[in-house]
């Protein structure tokens, strides 16, 4: 896959993926706590203005309903998810919660959507890409998606880091980034490749691999959930990598729209520093990407 595809998580097969592990949004919200709290992607020191934001007569977010946790309908048919209720939280954060929209849209339109209007900013995990950088602007990061490795629990690994690894039969699903990403920077892995993740995630349960090395999103949700049947466990990292993975989670918006992109940026810092955004990580990572 190609790098931009990656930071989007190549999401037609990732929605597949996550749905069919639909059963861990009941069951998984009480598991284990999670390994580790949201990295702070802003300066706790640094403080962004806050715009005026009068004039503004209402800010339409776009969203999709194919992108388990992050966006999807719940059972009720309602809009919700993590970027849902981060786009919630920043319009309380801007004090505009009363002109706030947010509309789902078939997740292939949002880009000429916003470019004709149609809403003012897209938070659907869209990935940053030269080609989009040339035409819109994003918001500052606010969500990265690690790779990680999981380990079958009945493999002979001793040690607790990557380098116990060194010389073990690691899967990765073959022609991804994250198999370029194990390659360059553990060469002492040998690494085995699978035509996708149904195939990589089966080979683990079943002992054929030691681990696995793969987006940390999908591992985590399949550790803990029935498919996995309790025969693994998230190991060592997280790993991010902007080379490979890209630029993480942002929001993007029309090029010309500098006040509100600043708006959004100011609000983001808010909510990483108040730990409103770590509340919202918790909600729907219960057992922590990290």
């Amino acid at each position: 896959m190609a790098q931009s595809s990656i930071a989007s998580l190549a999401f037609k097969g990732f929605f597949t993926f996550l749905l069919s592990l639909v059963v861990f949004l009941p069951s998984v919200a009480g598991a284990q706590q999670p390994s580790a709290a949201l990295p702070l992607l802003f300066d706790s020191r640094e403080r962004l203005a806050k715009p005026d934001l009068s004039a503004l007569v209402r800010l339409r977010f776009l969203t999709s309903v194919d992108f388990p946790p992050f966006n999807f309908t719940d059972q009720n048919g309602k809009l919700a998810g993590f970027n849902v209720d981060l786009a919630r939280e920043i319009c309380n954060e801007l004090e505009i919660a009363a002109k706030c929209e947010i509309q789902a849209l078939p997740f292939a339109d949002m880009t000429e959507a916003l470019a004709a209007s149609q809403g003012d900013a897209v938070i659907a995990g869209l990935a940053v890409s030269p080609e989009l950088r040339s035409r819109f602007t994003f918001s500052r990061p606010y969500l990265m998606l690690p790779a990680r490795f999981a380990r079958n629990d009945k493999a002979d690994i001793k040690g607790n880091s990557a380098a116990a690894l060194a010389g073990k039969q690691v899967g990765v699903v073959k022609g991804t980034v994250h198999e370029a990403m194990l390659a360059a920077y553990f060469p002492a892995i040998k690494s085995v490749p699978f035509d996708n993740k149904e195939a990589l995630l089966t080979a683990l349960k079943d002992g054929k691999t030691d681990a696995a090395f793969a987006d940390a999103l999908q591992l985590s949700f399949w550790v803990s959930s029935q498919a996995s049947a309790k025969c693994c466990s998230l190991f060592d990292g997280p790993y991010p990598s902007e080379q490979f993975l890209g630029e993480g989670m942002t929001i993007m918006l029309r090029r010309n729209d500098a006040i509100l992109t600043a708006a959004l940026d100011h609000a983001l810092a808010a909510l990483s520093r108040n730990g409103r955004l770590q509340e919202i990580y918790l909600r729907y990572f219960p057992n922590g990407l990290y």
